[in-house]
């Protein structure tokens, strides 16, 4: 019975020593509004399935800061052990990240800090964005544990560490610094040693990597993609308004216009403001295209509402919005209406004689006397006779072979329950004459 009762502890006890579970993700390269989606992921599924940690392996110089603030509050979220595992470098975008994890490791000879904002071509913005930058920074290093003064130093060249820099350096932390100012929990040389320093030798490592949707929606991101989607989206429905009815170019216009507006509003890009407006924006110029005659307010409101959706779909919606943003989102967007309505000239001036043009516009006329007509000509009722079912003054109705004809009296005013004949058909018009009484002619006494 005590073998048994052994046997059930050591089981119990084995559970514990070898059913831990580790996930392991990579945030490399530069940080993009593509990587949050799949940071989120990992999270959510290590959470869900109870997982002991989260290693996140961090070599990057940075990159977007609405990215890296969406990716800290996924990671801030996680109610389970999160680490950062700095191999190389966590710099700018990426101190941030690595701040939001609950434990810190670091390769020596490894970097971490100068998280100052910057624009494109690396010029220091406004103080706005830097005290933005220096509460995050502030506020993350304080939920877990860490000195506030050097991550906002990292932002700010103003602060002041003792025995670290002076007032005219922004920090950027090596190994050995990062855990003398305790901003690194402890250095280590590999994964073994990051998995020994936290209880974890033995663990179950999950290696996950972005999936395919993940993929899609990160290259459909990318600035010289959605500038193209965006500028076939133009082209199809300028196509559709200047031609009748619904066609090619408009469907393909929306798949690309559906794409853009799909992975902007997965990276939160857009939110469901901007896609009520370009629903409105379509159904107005659907109106033009199908209901209303002619080109007016209904096309030109509809373009508007598009354009601007599209436009607050290429901004980010945090604190972080300035001018470049915005005349970076002006120039993607012209340049895009620029080359569609580029192609759609090319197409109208050089292509009417190409095959392929051909089967996709009617580049030939065709006329009543080749058969082609808006309304069947009824040739066949030449000579025959009928009776008028209204006055014709000069127009009206009339019965004719047993059937309601629109007619048209050739000279004189016909009298309704005239009889009548027809003298000839001009495509949809049918032109009659009066059938005279035989008493109508004799002579008067």
């Amino acid at each position: 019975m005590k073998k048994y009762i052994f046997l059930l502890i050591l089981l119990f006890a084995s559970s514990f020593i070898y059913g831990q579970k580790v996930y392991y993700a990579e945030i490399t390269g530069e940080i993009d509004l593509g990587l949050a989606p799949f940071i989120n992921r990992v999270v959510n599924e290590a959470d869900e399935n109870k997982a002991d940690a989260i290693i996140f392996k961090i070599n990057t110089f940075g990159g977007r800061v609405d990215a890296a603030t969406q990716i800290k509050d996924a990671i801030l979220r996680s109610k389970i052990l999160t680490i950062a595992y700095i191999n190389n470098r966590a710099i700018s975008a990426g101190a941030l990240i690595a701040l939001s994890c609950k434990k810190i490791v670091m390769v020596p000879g490894s970097s971490i800090g100068a998280a100052t904002v910057v624009d494109q071509t690396g010029q220091k913005v406004g103080e706005k964005y830097q005290s933005y930058m220096r509460g995050e920074m502030r506020s993350t290093a304080e939920r877990n544990g860490r000195r506030t003064d050097v991550a906002q130093g990292m932002v700010d060249e103003r602060v002041v560490v003792d025995g670290l820099v002076d007032s005219t350096q922004l920090i950027t932390l090596t190994s050995e610094e990062a855990l003398k100012f305790e901003i690194a929990d402890t250095l280590v040389n590999n994964i073994d040693d990051v998995l020994k320093a936290f209880n974890l030798k033995g663990a179950e490592i999950i290696n996950l990597n972005s999936n395919w949707a993940e993929d899609v929606v990160r290259f459909l991101n990318n600035p010289i993609i959605s500038s193209i989607l965006i500028m076939i989206g133009f082209f199809g429905l300028f196509a559709e308004i200047k031609t009748p009815g619904w066609g090619l170019p408009g469907t393909v216009g929306l798949i690309a216009l559906a794409l853009f507006f799909g992975s902007s509003y997965i990276l939160e890009l857009a939110s469901g403001l901007e896609i009520i407006l370009f629903a409105l924006g379509l159904l107005l110029i659907a109106l033009e295209i199908f209901v209303i005659p002619g080109f007016g307010f209904a096309g030109i409101g509809g373009i508007v509402l598009v354009v601007v959706s599209l436009f607050l779909s290429l901004i980010s919606s945090g604190p972080l919005v300035d001018f470049e943003m915005i005349s970076v989102a002006i120039i993607q967007l012209a340049g895009a209406l620029l080359f569609s309505l580029l192609g759609i000239f090319i197409l109208a001036k050089f292509l009417p004689k190409s095959t392929i043009f051909n089967r996709l516009v009617l580049s030939q006329s065709e006329t009543a006397s080749q058969g082609f007509v808006s309304y069947p000509s009824e040739l066949n009722l030449m000579g025959v006779e009928g009776i008028a079912l209204t006055d014709l003054r000069p127009a009206g109705s009339a019965e004719i072979n047993g059937k309601l004809y629109d007619v048209v009296a050739e000279w004189d005013y016909i009298e309704r329950g005239s009889k009548i004949r027809v003298l000839r058909v001009e495509g949809v018009k049918v032109v009659v004459q009066k059938i005279k009484e035989p008493n109508e002619n004799a002579p008067s006494s």
